[in-house]
């Protein structure tokens, strides 16, 4: 796959929560007062319109709705979002349309109305299935409330995906066994399953620094992902992405896309976006804070603060960080074209020799244990 391909995603970013959890670095923001949903549907659709000019002629082949909490959005805002899209750009038949959400009463009782918007993929933050955790990690539901929230969703969307946070302070392997076990019985094809990272700037920072969050140590969280590994592919989902599981034909289609280096444009605070320019690419970055973006979307028609040329080299380590996340790994003439030499043979026969890579023709992959310890074979490929 090349930039140059036909699929072709939007990302939306709405950046609001109820509350900020304990662990979380993305750009987030809880407001005390009622948010204006119209006005920032608006500003997306404006932003949505700056972004057609930049990309005449794509065809777009999916939607994802991120965040923040986009199930904190009316359907109403939702479908504005929706239809200004398809006012803009053509969109392929049976395109991915994906909505993070949270499983929540109230925000549960939305479903309905973001199908009906034209939602067709729902990704449930359930994140634990034990209450004591879920309290913990600042999640505003409890188990019930998670499993209730999924099992309409599943009824109300062809396609949902169940998500967790695994390695949580004190958790044991029998806890997560058992744990997954029960997940994997409400699975509708597609698991979520990220390790618990402790990311600066936030609480979860300030508490491990302090000594008082006590966190997996190494061998026990290669413990909790082998256990990981071996219920989802025992249930039939196998990993296709470090932290993604699905059956055939359930991956997130617009994930794949980041992780094949596709091309996508992001709009509302803080989104970035990866552009063709000319034969090579362009990075772009909104502003963060919600109010400002807004600000310079009535201004100027786009949010954007950030917009450079990467550079040849700079795309080529991006789509090997990106692409060997993924099962079916990376191109090597892809990687070659990029960045003007091919990646040392005797770098990829050592990696080899030690059972952390595979080599398939032009194709190269990381191998179960090459993904445990992916960011070194990252960084020995690179050099």
């Amino acid at each position: 796959m090349t930039s140059s391909d036909a699929s072709f995603g939007l990302y939306v970013h709405w950046p609001f929560c109820k509350a900020k959890c304990p662990y979380c670095d993305f750009n987030s923001h809880v407001r005390h007062q009622p948010v204006d949903a119209l006005s920032f549907a608006q500003a997306l659709a404006r932003e949505l319109e700056w972004f057609a000019g930049q990309t005449p002629g794509r065809i777009v082949t999916s939607v994802f709705f991120g965040g923040g909490t986009p199930s904190l959005m009316p359907p109403a805002a939702v479908g504005h979002v929706l239809d200004a899209i398809g006012g803009l750009w053509a969109v392929a038949g049976g395109a991915e349309v994906t909505l993070e959400a949270n499983p929540t009463s109230v925000e549960a009782e939305h479903f309905r109305g973001y199908r009906a918007a034209g939602v067709n993929r729902l990704s449930i933050g359930v994140q634990a299935l034990s209450d004591p955790d879920l309290k913990a990690l600042g999640r505003q539901h409890t188990a019930a409330e998670a499993l209730a929230a999924f099992r309409l969703a599943a009824r109300v969307f062809p396609r949902v995906s169940f998500d967790m946070i695994y390695a949580r302070p004190g958790q044991t392997v029998a806890d997560w066994r058992a744990e997954l076990s029960r997940a994997l019985a409400e699975q509708q094809g597609h698991m979520s399953l990220y390790q618990l990272t402790i990311e600066p700037g936030t609480v979860f920072a300030d508490l491990h620094a302090a000594g008082k969050l006590p966190v997996p140590a190494d061998d026990r969280a290669a413990d909790l992902y082998d256990v990981t590994q071996e219920l989802t592919e025992r249930a039939g989902l196998p990993a296709y992405e470090v932290s993604n599981h699905a059956a055939s034909g359930h991956e997130s289609r617009h994930n794949l896309l980041y992780w094949r280096y596709g091309d996508y444009a992001g709009v509302g605070p803080g989104a970035h976006s990866r552009l063709p320019d000319g034969p090579g690419r362009r990075a772009l970055v909104a502003e963060r804070h919600p109010e400002t973006w807004r600000e310079r979307v009535a201004s100027r028609g786009n949010g954007i603060i950030f917009d450079e040329a990467i550079a040849p080299a700079d795309q080529a380590s991006e789509y090997l960080l990106m692409g060997l996340r993924v099962t079916e790994g990376i191109d090597l003439d892809r990687f070659a074209a990029l960045a003007g030499r091919y990646i040392d043979s005797g770098k990829i026969a050592g990696l080899k020799s030690l059972g952390l890579i595979r080599r398939d023709g032009n194709r190269l992959s990381a191998t179960p244990d090459g993904r445990k310890l992916l960011n070194a074979v990252i960084a020995e490929l690179a050099i």
